[in-house]
């Protein structure tokens, strides 16, 4: 049973909306619409405009949106025009984000389609040209992703923000790429060493997700505002747990959550060998109480053993056995609270910090 369940976990109804999502839906359009053709790279270039428009649920540009709104960012006028545009940035920074990730995890598909690399080694092979077609759709998926992440930049320095607050919104922005690198980084070396403990896992889901997802893009928003240090501060923190938390409600539901619900497969990080959280406490509590054969189980799922449907049956009650589940809901529940209180001690616009609790309620309290 989740320890959550004592606490009101129910999403709080947000005050009448701005409509933010079709502002933003139609600067993303027209951005992806008005990009300079070149001949070369129309293949790379129509694979982000596929995916980009495939789905996503926007979460990246909406907490920047409601980081600029928190601290004192109008909702109309050209300098929210030119937010909006900028923010368009963050869902190419995702692309490139996810193109490359799928590369590095084997991923199949994406977003109810083939992955890009996926997608190219098909071409690759249907037209039976010369090479291997892994290898092919390897290359061009990597010059997706780069071709994403340069119009990222692209969509932020020509969104038509005043100079300051585009030098304002720098800092956040390369701090913000290089952690979403670095995170990356620590999760290949993880995975090569056998890296297995709870500190391990929670550092790269503080990078890889936390930072890129929450963290930063209200950061961004915040920056564009021109707040001050202290309100950029509370935000920060409370960008930081609720995004651990978000990564740490992906990893429940990846493995004890429901496909039919989800409609993401169960079990595939494990397949993957993702040194998750949830992972390393189930391994830490099974050694811990002598159940070595359980423990053994579980290191082989993360050291390449192939994983069936029934070792993530086994795998999924042994978890549950464990307490692992329960101690990850636990985890959730009190990064939430501290995220939250953070927020509450900010001095932000009372209308913004509704909305930023009904995103993180909306991010950590999805069904599994």
């Amino acid at each position: 049973m989740s320890l959550l369940a004592g606490m009101d976990t129910r999403t709080p109804t947000p005050p009448a909306p701005e409509e933010f999502a079709s502002r933003f839906a139609a600067a993303l359009d027209d951005f992806l619409r008005t990009r300079p053709r070149v001949d070369a790279a129309q293949e790379l270039a129509g694979e982000i405009h596929a995916l980009v428009l495939a789905g996503g649920k926007r979460i990246r540009p909406a907490f920047a949106w409601w980081g600029w709104r928190a601290a004192g960012g109008q909702v109309r006028g050209d300098a929210a025009d030119a937010t909006v545009r900028a923010l368009v940035s963050l869902e190419l920074l995702q692309c490139c984000a996810l193109v490359h990730d799928d590369v590095m995890d084997r991923s199949a598909t994406r977003r109810g389609r083939p992955s890009t690399h996926e997608a190219f080694a098909a071409r690759h092979r249907r037209s039976r040209w010369a090479g291997s077609a892994r290898h092919h759709g390897d290359c061009a998926a990597i010059l997706v992703g780069d071709l994403a992440l340069a119009w990222a930049d692209d969509a932020l320095v020509t969104a038509g923000l005043p100079a300051a607050a585009l030098a304002r919104a720098w800092r956040p922005w390369q701090e913000m790429r290089i952690e979403m690198m670095a995170g990356q980084h620590l999760d290949l070396l993880a995975t090569a060493r056998r890296e297995g403990s709870l500190e391990a896992a929670l550092r790269v889901a503080a990078l890889k997700t936390a930072a890129y997802t929450v963290e930063r893009p209200l950061h961004l928003g915040a920056a564009l505002a021109g707040a001050p240090a202290d309100v950029v501060e509370c935000l920060r923190v409370f960008g930081r747990d609720i995004g651990v938390a978000f990564q740490l409600r992906d990893d429940l539901i990846g493995m004890v959550g429901d496909s039919a619900v989800t409609g993401k497969p169960v079990g595939g990080d494990l397949r993957e060998g993702k040194r998750t959280p949830l992972m390393a406490i189930g391994i830490a509590r099974a050694t811990a109480a002598g159940e070595h054969g359980t423990a053994r189980m579980l290191a082989r799922c993360l050291g390449g053993a192939p994983v069936t449907d029934g070792t993530v049956a086994a795998v999924r009650a042994a978890l549950v056995d464990l307490g692992a589940v329960e101690a990850v809901e636990e985890h959730i529940a009190a990064l939430t609270a501290s995220g939250l209180a953070a927020l509450d001690r900010a001095d932000v616009d009372e209308e913004a910090r509704t909305h930023l609790k009904h995103l993180a309620a909306k991010a950590v309290h999805r069904h599994v």
